[in-house]
């Protein structure tokens, strides 16, 4: 099956337009920029994590003692 081509991208484009309004087509623009680039951050941040293995510094639920006496148990 094949992509759209030629003609097909300009119907789509004007549908666009008059769906959405030259106003807003920037806006929509950047809002889609801007929800992609989080959803790279995103990504790349659990890479990181699952790297990282579980008792990793970043995370707080299986890390260890925090410093000389402290077991990280209820204060007495």
């Amino acid at each position: 099956m094949r992509g759209p081509q030629g003609w097909e991208w300009l119907v789509i484009a004007l549908i666009v337009l008059l769906l959405f309004g030259a106003r807003r087509l920037p806006d929509l623009a950047r809002s889609v920029g801007r929800s992609l680039r989080i959803l790279r951050t995103e990504v790349k941040e659990g890479g990181r994590e699952e790297a990282a293995g579980p008792g990793a510094p970043d995370d707080p639920g299986t890390a260890g003692p925090r410093g000389p006496g402290d077991d990280g148990g209820p204060r007495a």
